[in-house]
């Protein structure tokens, strides 16, 4: 099979989140872990960006000028308030309910945002370039790994980053991500990871390098019980984020 026949889609991952589609913008339902976990990678975002860009991050709008895609959007968590710090923001999702959420969430909150349900690839073959693209937490839910993340590098402008989060595929990992997240703390729906599908750190640098980019900084993210938030760590074997940029 040639490489244009691949898709990167798992069909079973996309039809699990149509299917809580409704609940993305309860804080309190299925995705109360990402409503948690956006505050520190928010952050992140904003910070790396404007380092990377000459911004001031404490300005109103530090992302005003960039174009920048989410991909695997979700029903847009993301994609709102990246599009709040002043981005052109493409919201890339292909479950069709997934993108109907967000659409209605955005235009009730004011917020523009290009949602369109369409894949990474479809993204890539029509040419589509971006300053910033954001792979958060979907790795773990594509069928080829590698073919993804070729494919969102191809879309990294010269000078622009890729911002990756994902969970490690690490013992420490299965207990605490999936089986106390899911099973014990009930913070995600049983199914929502198979330890299998998880990547690890040196799995995503090694496309990225293939394609040009350059790993500038990792990260890992950890849960403080006591805090009731989530902030960066040097222990990367749970939760953890890389940030890569295409030369100019």
């Amino acid at each position: 099979m040639n490489e244009a026949a691949k898709t990167t889609i798992d069909q079973s991952e996309v039809d699990r989140f149509s299917a809580m589609a409704a609940e993305w913008w309860s804080p309190t339902g299925k995705f109360k872990p990402l409503h948690k976990f956006n505050p520190v990678r928010l952050a992140y975002i904003r910070d790396k960006a404007a380092e990377n860009f000459s911004r001031n991050p404490k300005s109103a709008k530090p992302l005003e000028g960039l174009r920048v895609l989410d991909i695997g959007c979700g029903g847009g968590l993301l994609s709102e308030p990246v599009a709040r710090m002043g981005a052109e923001v493409v919201g890339a999702d292909p479950s069709e309910k997934n993108i109907g959420i967000a659409s209605t969430h955005a235009k009730a909150s004011g917020v523009a945002v290009d949602y369109r349900a369409v894949t990474a690839e479809q993204l890539a073959e029509a040419g589509e370039t971006f300053d910033i693209v954001l792979n958060m937490e979907v790795v773990e839910h594509v069928a080829d790994v590698e073919l993804f993340m070729n494919t969102c590098a191809r879309m990294v402008r010269p000078g622009g980053l890729m911002f990756v989060a994902t969970i490690n595929r690490t013992m420490k990992a299965a207990a605490l991500a999936i089986f106390a997240a899911e099973n014990v703390l009930r913070w995600l729906p049983r199914g929502t990871h198979q330890y299998e599908k998880l990547v690890r750190p040196e799995e995503l640098e090694k496309p990225l390098a293939a394609s040009g980019l350059d790993i500038i900084d990792r990260t890992g993210v950890f849960f403080n019980p006591l805090a009731n938030q989530w902030n960066l760590s040097k222990d990367m074997d749970v939760n953890y984020m890389l940030l890569a940029k295409r030369p100019t």
